[in-house]
């Protein structure tokens, strides 16, 4: 008797700022037959807005409202959930608001929350402006934060993949001038150990290769050019390895990514945001995943912003947001237990 083939997985994307390209690259996204064979779409958001996007934007695209009830739209169109106790009043796209950043804080919520009861399978999200949400009483950096809070986790971490290099990052919005006082051995520890997690529990390598740049040029040059790399990398790479997480490094980042790029390693721990960015977009630009490593759900990311410049424009590309849904896919299939 043959075993009944899972059902495709029920994935929460997030519509971001309703003022950016959100809604743009969503609705280019979905209209692609692809994603129908690797999940089942629910976007959280305004369907009117979202209808503006597949107007402008030309795309073969059915939209429904779905209530609380049910999320699921027949005739084949997507369902559109909308957490908002009122509808979205007029703004104009492009420009930060207090309106749309309390509606971009909602959807992400709304999506948590759903998440967390298994009413969907992970969390897909398109970009949020940080000013806005803030604006609207949501004092959080960013996405992750916010994630964190409403999750009530108290450790998580960055990790971007695209093309053939993983970064997880043990610093992200950091002045260049504050990041010496910001490495700690305990903070490069805990990247180590979310880097091992994520290797181990979204991406199923049971023994990670994992390795940590330096901070400074050649590793220091034997403190030449800087300490961190004795008194604060190398001790969190110890740290990390007493709790079962291996690591080795420091090594001058200039070399290590080139070796990560040819399969050397499974990720590398990057000491701050530009070190592992700045490679990974040269490689991977508008095809990369931004995931936040440490919760209790899934949750992938385009690697863009707003991008108020060119909303309405018709030109954003919707190619990082399809990764962003394939990997969320893969992941919950890898949860599942093989029947």
């Amino acid at each position: 008797m043959k075993t009944r083939k899972a059902e495709k997985p029920l994935l929460g994307i997030t519509m971001g700022d309703p003022a950016g390209i959100g809604p743009e690259v969503i609705v280019k996204a979905l209209s692609r037959p692809v994603i129908r064979r690797l999940c089942r779409p629910l976007v959280i958001g305004s369907v009117e807005v979202l209808a503006r996007a597949v107007s402008f934007s030309k795309v073969s695209l059915k939209l429904r409202s779905v209530n609380l009830g049910g999320f699921e739209a027949s005739d084949g169109a997507i369902p559109v959930l909308d957490p908002l106790r009122d509808p979205l009043g007029p703004f104009t796209p492009g420009k930060v608001s207090q309106e749309t950043g309390a509606a971009q804080a909602v959807y992400i919520k709304e999506a948590v929350e759903r998440a967390l009861d298994g009413s969907i399978a992970a969390i897909v999200t398109a970009p949020i402006n940080k000013e806005a949400i803030n604006l609207a009483g949501y004092p959080y950096p960013g996405h992750t934060e916010m994630l964190a809070d409403l999750t009530g986790t108290a450790e998580v971490g960055m990790m971007i993949v695209g093309g053939p290099l993983r970064f997880m990052f043990t610093t992200t919005h950091v002045a260049i001038k504050d990041l010496p006082a910001a490495l700690t051995p305990d903070r490069v520890a805990q990247a180590i150990r979310l880097c091992h997690r994520a290797l181990r529990e979204l991406f199923k390598i049971k023994q990670p290769r994992i390795a940590v740049a330096a901070l400074n040029p050649h590793a220091g040059e034997g403190g030449l050019f800087g300490s961190e790399e004795r008194t604060v990398i190398e001790p969190g790479i110890m740290k990390a390895r007493a709790l079962g997480c291996p690591a080795t490094g420091p090594f001058p980042a200039d070399t290590l990514i080139g070796q990560a790029a040819k399969g050397s390693y499974d990720a590398v721990v990057a000491m701050y945001h530009d070190q592992g960015l700045i490679p990974l977009k040269l490689a991977a630009f508008g095809k990369s995943v931004n995931i936040t490593v440490g919760l209790p759900i899934i949750r992938t990311s385009v690697d863009h912003g707003t991008a108020y410049d060119i909303v309405g424009k018709n030109i954003a590309d919707e190619g990082s947001l399809l990764e962003a849904i394939r990997l969320a896919a893969q992941f919950v299939a890898r949860q599942r237990p093989r029947g």
